[in-house]
């Protein structure tokens, strides 16, 4: 087994519901193995969970432990920049906040951050030197 991989990513949230409903509103579906007090969402080959913070920090084995957000980005790439574009509209349209609307940047390609109602970083973006397959996945060159 590979070491270098990620299988589940866990974003702690502050309204479990609020955040389902969120994601809902993004076009996600949850998968079957939600439970009342988890939300879970199949990804390519990885897996989106969304658990209260408090109960996330329990699960640490640090139940008084303030944890934040924002110190991490997850990305979502695009092979256009109309794509992009409408990915960041779709996510402002669910209750998402701009962080920085779409534009062309230093690296060469084209992109944006929204915020999650729990601030979650996301990043849509268009890089013009990794090619998508089919299905969205990202193969590094």
């Amino acid at each position: 087994m590979t070491p270098q991989r990620v299988t589940l990513i866990t974003l702690g949230v502050a309204d479990l519901a609020a955040s389902r409903a969120f994601y809902a509103r993004l076009g996600w579906q949850e998968h079957s193995e939600s439970q009342d007090g988890v939300a879970f969402f199949q990804l390519h080959g990885a897996a989106l969970s969304l658990f209260p913070l408090t109960e996330l920090a329990k699960d640490q084995g640090r139940p008084d432990a303030p944890l934040g957000v924002g110190a991490i980005t997850l990305a979502q790439n695009f092979t256009t920049e109309a794509e992009v574009d409408a990915a960041f509209s779709a996510a402002l349209a669910a209750g998402g906040t701009a962080l920085k609307a779409p534009e062309k940047v230093f690296w060469g390609g084209y992109s944006g951050y929204w915020a999650d109602p729990d601030g979650h970083v996301w990043e849509v973006a268009m890089n013009p030197f990794w090619q998508l397959q089919n299905d969205g996945s990202l193969t590094l060159p």
